[in-house]
């Protein structure tokens, strides 16, 4: 259902959006930082992926920003790198 925002936030941390993939704890660290630096530009704005055909069903959470979106990612990756942690994500 939210793939396409979940490979959006993905590609923000500057990986390619291979799924599955990884980050281990030499990684997270960059990445978390390339994420906040994205949602940093576009606070406020929904992500591309939100943004698509108003008749779409899920059209209902085009109003969510990409921060907020992405607020269960920033807390994942931030307790992964306290932990010297890795990240995995598959469909």
């Amino acid at each position: 259902m939210l793939e396409a925002q979940a490979l959006e936030l993905i590609r923000m941390m500057g990986c390619s959006g291979e799924v599955p993939s990884a980050l281990d704890g030499a990684e997270l660290a960059s990445a978390l930082e390339q994420l906040q630096a994205a949602l940093a530009a576009n606070a406020d704005a929904p992500l591309r992926a939100d943004r698509g055909d108003e008749d779409d069903a899920a059209s209902s959470s085009a109003e969510i920003s990409a921060t907020r979106r992405a607020g269960p990612l920033l807390a994942m990756l931030t307790r992964a790198v306290e932990k010297n942690d890795y990240v995995l994500w598959e469909r």
